[in-house]
């Protein structure tokens, strides 16, 4: 149960980091961003729950809209890929990368429905702001009552936008843990055939979504 709460969040916290305006994002400290974002996530959901639930492409919408500008994609689809970016064309590595973001945005789709406001308490910095990457500590409230330690990695790009790139829920990094699964499925079937796995994936996580919505 906790192992399907973690991966629910994956996405929940994934937007939650990603989705504050480009302006707000240039201007502002990480932590002011993570800040920020939990609000203003809390409030877009709020109220919209069972019309979100039950029109689940409106809510790739909303990502799509809110998330994509802000998420470095690329960098963290290579972090993904490790060793075997290196083996890839670059064509490959632009259809994983996009693979990669619809598979993970439509399997948690449901997860962000269940984001309520207030969930996210953002914790002080520890120690000066790096100039190049830096790490956003978090505690979310679950509905079981039970805190779950998250941290945000940040980068700072060449235009020197801060971006988000990946999460680490009670220690342990979603990128890395991603990158295992892949390197075996690469192996086994090689990275067409991981693309095709995603993009089916991606397209059935909402057609499952819908089919529990038409259930209720």
């Amino acid at each position: 149960m906790l192992k399907r709460s973690i991966r629910l969040l994956a996405t929940i916290l994934l937007v939650a980091v990603f989705a504050a305006p480009a302006i707000a994002a240039a201007e502002q400290s990480p932590q002011q961003i993570v800040q920020s974002i939990a609000d203003q996530l809390g409030n877009a959901i709020q109220g919209r729950q069972a019309e979100l639930y039950k029109n689940p492409d409106d809510v790739i919408k909303i990502i799509d809209a809110i998330v994509l500008p802000h998420f470095d994609m690329d960098y963290a689809s290579l972090l993904v890929l490790g060793r075997h970016a290196r083996e890839t064309t670059p064509a490959q590595r632009v259809a994983f990368a996009r693979a990669f973001y619809n598979a993970l945005t439509r399997r948690y789709a449901e997860g962000l429905v269940a984001y309520t406001r207030g969930s996210v308490k953002v914790l002080p910095a520890q120690g000066p702001l790096d100039q190049r990457r830096t790490i956003v500590r978090t505690q979310v409230l679950l509905a079981s009552g039970k805190n779950l330690s998250v941290d945000y990695a940040f980068r700072k790009t060449a235009s020197g936008e801060w971006k988000a790139y990946d999460v680490i829920i009670e220690g342990i990094s979603y990128i890395t843990n991603y990158r295992n699964q892949v390197d075996a499925e690469i192996k086994k079937e090689g990275i067409d055939g991981l693309i095709k796995r995603l993009q089916t994936e991606g397209a059935g996580a909402i057609d499952q979504m819908k089919q529990q919505d038409s259930g209720h």
